[in-house]
């Protein structure tokens, strides 16, 4: 049986491209170590959700802790550093902020995980982090060091799949938002660019539960979470990822582990 570390930025981005893998890994006997670089502290929060002298931070992570359990994930490893915000905002500039560390320092921090783990497979960011979030992007960077460092041969990006969520947001008018549009230019990864798909429909339970325990993040996991079963498995009952070194030619449907 093989380790599987899935390394993300924020609690709640487990969910939508590795929830199944990781589901998946841990019912198939695999031992899965879910790694996540930020306290998620920047982003937004419904009003009135936090109870008295409870910050953001502190909910998010124990949002994290009961996603993790709904997953199966064996072991959890929160590395601490501070929210880096979406592109363009004030936390951008914090010195403390994850996309602002040094990358050797966040990589020997990771390495020394995979090392201990002795991880046969990482998955991470596309170099864009999906769609240019700074935290995503360091993400990449991080990960792809401490692979190096620690020897993992196998790195998988988990991307998203443009042309599907291209389609997605043209079947669901609710998802558009004319006031931000998507920018597919430059968000996701064309579908002919990547290399691995993976069918996690049947953990499609698991994901809708480890969505909704992120309170928080409802804003984001919303108009999902009104989707019936199908609907939901339609969209997001297969997960894409990109094998760092593999030429493309198509996805290739693949078993676990990856």
């Amino acid at each position: 049986m093989g380790v599987l570390v899935c390394f993300h930025a924020h609690p709640d981005d487990e969910v939508f491209g590795t929830g199944g893998i990781i589901r998946l890994s841990a019912d198939a006997g695999h031992r899965v170590v879910l790694v996540t670089a930020t306290d998620g502290a920047a982003g937004e929060v419904p009003d009135g959700l936090l109870v008295p002298g409870e910050s953001l931070a502190e909910r998010r992570r124990t949002e994290l802790e009961k996603s993790a359990r709904i997953l199966g994930a064996h072991r959890l490893v929160m590395l601490g550093y501070a929210d880096s915000g979406m592109a363009g905002t004030p936390e951008n500039n914090s010195p403390d902020a994850f996309a602002n560390v040094p990358v050797e320092q966040a990589a020997e921090r990771l390495a020394a995980v995979l090392s201990e783990e002795k991880a046969d497979v990482i998955t991470l960011y596309d170099s864009n982090g999906g769609y240019g979030h700074p935290d995503h992007i360091q993400v990449h960077r991080v990960g792809m060091r401490a692979a190096e460092i620690a020897g993992v041969q196998n790195v998988y990006e988990s991307v998203i799949n443009r042309d599907q969520m291209r389609e997605m947001m043209m079947s669901n008018p609710e998802w558009n938002n004319d006031d931000s549009p998507i920018d597919f230019e430059s968000f996701g990864t064309p579908e002919a660019e990547i290399t691995t798909r993976v069918d996690v429909a049947a953990a499609i339970a698991a994901k809708r539960a480890a969505m909704q325990v992120h309170e928080t993040q409802i804003g984001d996991f919303g108009p999902v979470l009104k989707m019936a079963d199908e609907e939901l498995k339609a969209a997001f009952g297969t997960e894409w990822f990109r094998r760092v070194g593999s030429q493309p030619g198509g996805a290739k449907e693949l078993s676990l582990p990856l």
